[in-house]
């Protein structure tokens, strides 16, 4: 397979230049069979000009460029332009691979998810074990989300878990590889014929549930998503976007997240199911709420949440950055 990898820069170019390093030692690309585009969402700090010099300086120009970009309109958009123009190549790719900025990949990371696609052609979508530095593993293979699940992704209770393991949107990492419903953009690769299909991602997320919405379009396509643990990829977790909740929580949770969440259950589901969410999610909550005060735990919640969730998901149409 001939591959296209996109990556997306926005104020990130020395995470963006470490991960294209790692990418020069792939065999897929000193074979010529793998090429690189990073995309800069109109960063204005100089990264398209400073990841340039980076490709020029080790030796990158071969199977590497830089798109830079007027604007910053989001994590799809940003990634759709270029996929747009890989396309419709003379020589178009086979598959696309979308790699977040934030990632590093080790040795022979690409190779499993080709493999993948080539043993299985009714797979459209493969992802890969992400982890950290450590090689501690990062969840993501993943259920779609739901109304019992944002329920129990709210109350975060062992009981509640339990009994609804089948709805719970980030289940515990699989032992090898395994179908799944959906998995992280930040590592996933994607058959040419996925994109004829369904088309590119959906424009409309600024940032967060773009991935979950283009896996949900291709599986009611008739595409399987995999997962697959050969293809490691160190993910430096929330450092292209400042939302880490494994080290800290951020002031208050961006409009953006809200805008995204509303659009996923809406477009897929239709409003009275997005309404039975945002109340699922509610309900599970105060279960939350009531637990952390009678138990005395310590308060992580970010500042305003249920206030943002109700006045963004209720109250707002537009996307809040």
């Amino acid at each position: 397979m001939n591959i296209l990898t996109v990556i997306l820069n926005y104020r990130t170019p020395v995470m963006t230049a470490d991960c294209l390093d790692t990418l020069a030692a792939l065999p897929e690309t000193t074979a010529g069979r793998m090429r690189a585009v990073v995309v800069d969402n109109a960063s204005g700090d100089g990264s398209p000009e400073r990841l340039e010099s980076h490709v020029r300086e080790h030796g990158h120009g071969t199977w590497a460029s830089v798109m830079p970009r007027a604007v910053n309109d989001g994590f799809a958009a940003g990634n759709n332009a270029a996929i747009r123009v890989g396309l419709t190549d003379l020589t178009p790719p086979d598959a696309v691979w979308l790699l977040n900025p934030d990632t590093l990949v080790r040795a022979n990371a690409l190779a499993p998810l080709v493999g993948c696609l080539t043993a299985n052609p009714n797979v459209g979508i493969v992802g890969s074990r992400l982890e950290n530095r450590d090689g501690g593993p990062q969840r993501s293979a993943f259920h779609f989300p739901s109304v019992l699940g944002e329920f129990e992704r709210a109350a975060r209770t062992g009981p509640v878990t339990r009994l609804l393991a089948r709805q719970v949107v980030a289940p515990p990492v699989p032992s090898g590889p395994t179908r799944t419903e959906w998995v992280s953009g930040a590592s996933m690769l994607v058959r040419r014929e996925v994109f004829d299909t369904v088309g590119l991602l959906d424009d409309g997320y600024f940032l967060y549930f773009e991935e979950t919405d283009f896996c949900r379009r291709a599986t009611r396509a008739g595409w399987d998503c995999r997962y697959e643990p050969a293809s490691r990829v160190v993910h430096l977790v929330g450092q292209s976007t400042g939302l880490d909740e494994r080290t800290h929580l951020p002031k208050r949770v961006p409009g953006y997240w809200f805008a995204a969440r509303k659009r996923y259950f809406e477009s897929g589901h239709g409003w009275c199911y997005a309404r039975a969410a945002d109340i699922g999610w509610l309900a599970g909550h105060l279960l939350w709420r009531t637990r952390q005060r009678v138990e005395r735990r310590p308060d992580d919640t970010p500042p305003g949440l249920v206030a943002d969730f109700i006045r963004q998901t209720w109250g707002s149409t537009g996307v809040s950055r």
